[in-house]
């Protein structure tokens, strides 16, 4: 009988607890301000249980409006580094060449989390929740995204995660495991790559028969070589390349760096693709094995003074995706598009994956049928059912990739 009325007063306690927390998360606005000119609002909130805290903790978050208000605009979501908390991250953008990653657009809604105010809790996955599971840091990002883009009407196909060093950690971590929820992501010096090879399961792991990852969003990392942070590069390209995953990546020189004028003097490449022109709801090609990307300094070659890229020059039109057909069209960038100190190629050679299919299902080992311009031919989907169109050669004039399935 002792042991009954135990275990039922314990089974109320934790009920009690869980249900104080789910009451708990729904965010309380504690004050109205104005930054810079563009309202501020100042968000505080408890936990969720799904979260899987093992106790409660409150937490901040900072929403920063357009400047002119505006329906249905896009998200711009900031993580910061580790010498940061979400005060002093949005402090930096009153000065242009602090932290320019933290500068949202003036037509963008803006929401600057915290990690600092509860130890373990931090970006980079490699404290107290390292592993590939999704961990509660992860989840309450997520929520805390969902609950402003349905708060202030957001577009949801185009919200975007971006950060610096530390904040870069968790962008990768955090933003890859979520396409669902990100069209693009953007990484500033980064602070190491174990959080996303963890979350994303990367060598020596496996994705798990049960772990179902949306096609990722579209992944640009600018590091340096002489960061001692950026170790590891060298087989998270690898394993991007293998998996057919989008990566756009810049480097050079210019170590830890977080002012885009300073890096932009080493690698002038770092905002010449439009990341936060990407939609969630459009497919998006993997340029993968380009003959135009430069040889990785990394493991070995990290006093090498020279800027590089891999995937810096091709883009892409989104036309068509029904249930029969999808199609898009390839092109590199002119030189009269772009001004730069890297010599901006006439021609390409690359795999080119699909992704983000938004209609056309393609079941893995399925045929499908391709024409680009003159050239034709079948290939069939590997065991995602993500399809691969071997070494196509893109130049700048755009051209067509058409896919159906094969009858």
């Amino acid at each position: 009988m002792k042991k009954w009325i135990l275990a039922s007063g314990l089974t109320l306690v934790l009920a009690t607890l869980a249900s104080a927390q789910d009451a708990s998360w729904q965010p309380e606005k504690q004050k109205d301000s104005e930054f810079t000119g563009r309202k501020l609002e100042t968000f505080k909130h408890g936990v969720r249980k799904e979260w899987g805290y093992a106790e409660p903790q409150r937490d901040t978050f900072l929403v920063l409006h357009p400047k002119q208000a505006k329906s249905n605009a896009p998200l711009y979501v900031v993580l910061h580094s580790a010498g940061h908390d979400v005060h002093s991250c949005l402090a930096c953008t009153a000065k242009v060449g602090n932290h320019d990653i933290y500068h949202s657009p003036l037509d963008f809604f803006a929401l600057y989390l915290d990690c600092r105010a509860n130890k373990g809790d931090w970006w980079w996955g490699i404290n107290k929740y390292a592993g590939p599971e999704v961990s509660p840091t992860d989840k309450r990002v997520i929520d805390t995204v969902k609950w402003v883009i349905k708060q202030y009407g957001i577009d949801a196909n185009r919200v975007y995660l971006c950060g610096n060093s530390m904040g870069g950690s968790g962008t990768l971590g955090i933003g890859m495991r979520h396409g669902d929820v990100f069209a693009a992501i953007k990484a500033n010096v980064p602070a190491e790559v174990k959080h996303v090879s963890s979350r994303m399961y990367f060598p020596p792991n496996k994705v798990p028969a049960n772990i179902a990852l949306p096609d990722p969003p579209i992944v640009v990392d600018y590091s340096a070589q002489n960061d001692g942070w950026s170790r590891g590069h060298d087989g998270f390209v690898k394993t991007m390349s293998e998996r057919k995953y989008p990566l756009i990546l810049y480097w050079g020189p210019f170590g830890h760096a977080n002012n885009h004028a300073n890096i932009m003097k080493v690698n002038d490449l770092i905002g010449s693709f439009d990341w936060l022109g990407v939609k969630k709801n459009e497919c998006y090609p993997v340029f993968t094995d380009a003959s135009t990307n430069d040889p990785l300094p990394w493991p070995s070659q990290l006093t090498d003074k020279k800027a590089g890229q891999v995937n810096a020059f091709f883009r892409w039109k989104s036309v068509r995706d029904t249930p029969d057909l999808i199609e898009t069209t390839l092109f590199l960038v002119k030189a009269s598009e772009l001004k730069t100190t890297f010599t901006i190629p006439a021609e390409a050679t690359a795999d080119v994956s699909l992704r983000r299919l938004q209609m056309l299902r393609i079941a893995p080992g399925a045929t499908v049928r391709w024409t680009f311009g003159t050239s034709e031919g079948e290939v069939r989907a590997d065991a995602s059912g993500c399809i691969t169109i071997p070494r196509l050669k893109i130049t700048a004039e755009p051209t067509s990739l058409s896919i159906r399935k094969a009858k």
